[in-house]
Formats: C-alpha cells, structure tokens, sequence
C-alpha cells in the first residue's frame, strides 16, 4: 500500500503539469506472486505476459487506456511509439489465428474478437529482483482532470497479493472435436496424392473440451508454468468469466530495435524420461524425412516472407529443443529488418505460420475454414507485448480456453505426406498430456 501512496503523490503532481502524450509512473513495490497479485485485483482486462528465457521481465497489465480491436489499426501502435517519449506505451494482446474469419454461430471467443491490443492503466514489472509497479496515462488538451481522476480512480481499487485459490482435482467429461473418425478422414484427405501436389502442409487441429471441470485460470497457469520453463506463459481475461492461458514453446518474433528474431517449430516426438532413449529419439527426429520435410516448409515460408522486409537473413541448421514430455526440430531465423518496418507489417506477413496453418498459407487456411468442425479463436493466434524498443509475439499453442463449469485444450499436428491418423492423434494427446495431469 506504501506503493501506492507514492505513486500517488507523483500523479498529484502532474495537475499543474503541462505535458502531454503519454507518461509513466513508477515506484518500487515488493510482491512475491504474480499471479496471485493479478487474481486479487478487481480491474479489467487482467494480463499475464512472461517471454521465454530467464532473464525476459515478467508483466501484469490491468485494466486499459484505450484498446485496437481492428487489425488494421495495429499500425497505430507504431505511430502511437514513434515519439521521442523516455518512456514508451507497451500494448498487450493478440491476433486470431484467422483474423478475417467471421464467427459461425455461437461465438465462444465472446470478448476476445479477432484483434484485441490493450494499453493497460496499470502495469506491474519485474526485471531481475526489481519489481515496479507503474501507472499510465495519457494526455491531451482536454482530458488531464479525466485522466488524474482515471488514475486515482485504478490505484484506489488495487489490493495487495493474495494466495491463489488451489488447483484440485476436477471430474469432468471429455469431448474431442474433431472426433477420431473424423481425424482419420480429414488427415486421410489432406495426404492423398491429389491434393499434395497444391497443398503439401495442412495443421489439423482439435479441441478436448473437459465438461464440468471448473478452475481459476491462473492457478491452472501457475501450475502449469512450473512445468514449462522453456515456454512463453502468459493468459488473457477479458472479463470475469472467461480466461485464455498458454505456455507455449514457439515465438513467431522478437524485435529488438531493427533486429529481429524468428524461428520455425515444426516436428515432433515424445520424450520418455530416460536420458538415453531420450537421445535416440531426438537422433530419429533429427533424421526422419517427415519431419524434416515439415519443418522444411515452414522455414522456407518464414524466409520468403521475410524478404521484402529485412536484409542480412540467417538461417541455423535444425536442433533439437526439449520439453518436459516433448521434443521439437527447430530452426532459429535472424534478420535486420529495413527502416520504417513496423510491427503491424511483421504480423500481417508472418502471421499465422506454415507451423500452425499449413502452405500454401491461402490454400491451407481455404480447407482449415471449409473442413475444422470448430473455431480455433486465438488458439495458435499471435499474442504478445508491442512497444517502441521490443516487441515479442508467441504461437499461441499449447493453450487453454476456461469458461464456466468447462476448460477446452488445444492442439495441433502438421500433416504432410506420409502422415498416419493414428500417430498424429497420438501426437495431439501428447500435447494436451501436462494439461491433462494437472486436472487430474
């Protein structure tokens, strides 16, 4: 609460002030718990973004300034960080992983929509063993008392951390969509030879919606991260019912200044927990055709699109990257990207990958449209933080949708030639395993 008294006393100070744009506040707080700060606070949207690697900083976003609901207005976010503040606004949300798709019926996305970028009023922080906590605000010729009074109006509401609710045992019933048959014909249909000649990738997916399961996303997400630490975690809740948690181990970029970083995170094989067949069978990864051929595709993709944006484009040999119950090929992709290139524009071009849609893109997302029996939403969207000096955006796979009394996972499995029904569905419960284990 000390906090937040300072914090105060520094917006009490901006009334005669005359700045105007966008301003930070700051101070130094001390919270243990994330997570269970952020399931404490009455504000909304509530965010969770943590990057992959253990030096990235940790955010909590509540509640918002202003918001793009439109994914042709991501470009404000470039002229919106353009100027020549110190400190710069960071917008947080995510991209549908088909945006231009309107909803079919009833709409189970309800509050997400195909673009939603927040910049939050609140923000906590912690870099290293520094943790802030931050107010935003911005100003205009006519709004200062608005926004003073927005500000005291957030500070007053926050409340200090509290233990998350724990996360027990649940009874649920599972629903697989698509079911298995219809797995074996989808998959079927994608690897006959016919449409291979124009289609060669196509990322099936399916949705295991756990009837009566009824949990607080965060603590399904606290627990979850403590398995994932070679992942991206982060979560959206929109509003008090609705939550979309993930760790996900695929970014699609990071943009530190012009540089940029990207990756192709395509193949597949379980991991058994012995060390020795573990290595055996990332050796078989490394060497199987199917899976270098699918990782092959999404990596040429991400190369040709990057072209007309970026010089200087590096691509590594693939590795192996190791999860707690999976192992991947990956390729890790650099370029430098040409001046003027914003944001919006890496998203439009990259986004979704050959990893989570299939190429061709546009003949890929033509049968994903017409075939998948459900909405994936922001299941392999783009989410991720957006500002001046870094942006990082994650796939947003291994996830989860929770709503009232249900908790719907997803996942997804590339299907190339020589594909087998049996073995993808295989692959789909190796995805949703962790998930699976923690809900009893």
């Amino acid at each position: 609460m000390l906090a937040q008294t300072h914090i105060k006393q520094q917006l009490d100070a901006l009334r005669h002030d005359r700045t105007l744009g966008f301003v930070r506040l700051r101070v130094a707080c001390e919270v243990n718990s994330f997570l269970g700060w952020l399931n404490a606070q009455p504000l909304y949207p509530r965010i969770y973004w943590h990057a992959r690697g253990e030096d990235r900083p940790e955010y909590v976003a509540l509640g918002r300034i202003h918001e793009l609901t439109d994914p042709a207005h991501i470009a404000r976010v470039c002229a919106n960080t353009q100027a020549s503040q110190v400190d710069s606004p960071r917008y947080f949300g995510g991209l549908a992983f088909d945006p231009d798709q309107p909803p079919q019926g009833e709409n189970p996305w309800q509050g997400f929509g195909p673009c939603r970028f927040v910049l939050p009023r609140v923000e906590l922080v912690r870099r290293g063993e520094c943790v802030s906590l931050c107010l935003n605000l911005w100003f205009d010729e006519h709004n200062r008392e608005a926004e003073l009074a927005a500000g005291h109006q957030a500070l007053a509401a926050l409340v200090p951390e509290a233990p998350l609710p724990p996360l027990t045992p649940q009874q649920w019933r599972r629903r697989d969509n698509p079911d298995r048959p219809e797995w074996q014909q989808l998959v079927s249909t994608v690897t006959a030879p016919d449409f291979q000649t124009h289609t060669p990738k196509v990322v099936l997916s399916r949705e295991s919606r756990l009837e009566g399961a009824d949990v607080n996303p965060w603590s399904l997400l606290a627990r979850w991260a403590e398995r994932a630490e070679q992942c991206f975690r982060f979560g959206f809740q929109f509003e008090p019912d609705h939550g979309f948690i993930a760790c996900s181990p695929e970014r699609l970029y990071r943009r530190e200044g012009r540089h940029l970083f990207s990756e192709a995170l395509a193949g597949t094989i379980r991991r058994s927990g012995d060390e020795a067949l573990d290595a055996r069978l990332a050796a078989e990864l490394l060497s199987d055709s199917k899976n270098r051929l699918e990782n092959r595709l999404v990596h040429t993709d991400i190369l040709h699109r990057l072209a007309p944006l970026a010089h200087d484009i590096t691509l590594t040999e693939p590795r192996i990257l190791k999860l707690r119950l999976l192992q991947h090929l990956k390729c890790d992709i650099e370029a430098e990207l040409h001046p003027e290139v914003c944001d919006w524009q890496l998203l439009a071009a990259l986004h979704p990958t050959p990893a989570v849609g299939g190429a061709p893109r546009e003949s890929a997302l033509t049968f994903i449209r017409a075939r998948e029996p459900y909405e994936r939403g922001w299941y392999a969207g783009a989410c991720g933080m957006l500002s001046r000096e870094t942006s990082e955006c994650s796939v947003a796979i291994r996830s989860a949708r929770i709503d009232p009394g249900a908790v719907t996972l997803f996942a997804g499995a590339g299907i190339v030639a020589g594909s087998e029904p049996a073995a993808e569905w295989a692959e789909l419960d190796n995805k949703i395993a962790n998930v699976l284990s923690l809900l009893g």
